[in-house]
């Protein structure tokens, strides 16, 4: 079983040093051994745990959804179904984003299409959408397309 320093595993993991204060004031890592002159000690299975953290941050899990995987992970009760729930959960969660980004992006296209790139730049209706009275919350940017778009 290897040893780490903070710094050795932090760099083992890609992380910084105050990454991994973080994880453990957070209870994402357990509270570490230490040394007689109170340096922080981590073995294979923290680099392993910061790992799993970072794999599901990847996937898009929030650091509270990691936490609850990790939980899942050593739970002698806990079944696939519940990794399931979280997953379909996320899955859901990154459809509506792509949605709104999808949205986003046929909003910027129809904008960049009618920008007349030889005229002032007061012309262009990008900046004129841009400028527009910001609407109520809700975001009626991602609802209405713009005006040169209807």
């Amino acid at each position: 079983m290897g040893t780490f320093k903070i710094g050795q595993l932090a760099a083992a993991a890609g992380v910084g040093r105050d990454t991994i204060r973080y994880y453990e004031r957070n209870g994402l890592l357990p509270a570490p051994d230490r040394t007689a002159a109170g340096y922080r000690l981590y073995g294979d299975v923290d680099l392993d745990r910061l790992n799993f953290i970072r794999s599901a941050q990847d996937l898009g899990f929030t650091l509270e959804q990691a936490r609850q995987l990790l939980t899942l992970t050593v739970s002698d009760t806990a079944t696939a179904a519940a990794v399931l729930e979280i997953t379909l959960a996320k899955i859901k969660e990154a459809e509506g984003r792509l949605e709104r980004l999808s949205h986003i992006r046929d909003i910027l296209r129809d904008l960049a299409q009618d920008c007349p790139g030889e005229a002032p730049a007061s012309e262009c209706p990008i900046l004129v959408y841009l400028a527009a009275k910001r609407r109520p919350r809700q975001s009626n940017a991602m609802k209405k397309k713009p005006p040169s778009a209807r």
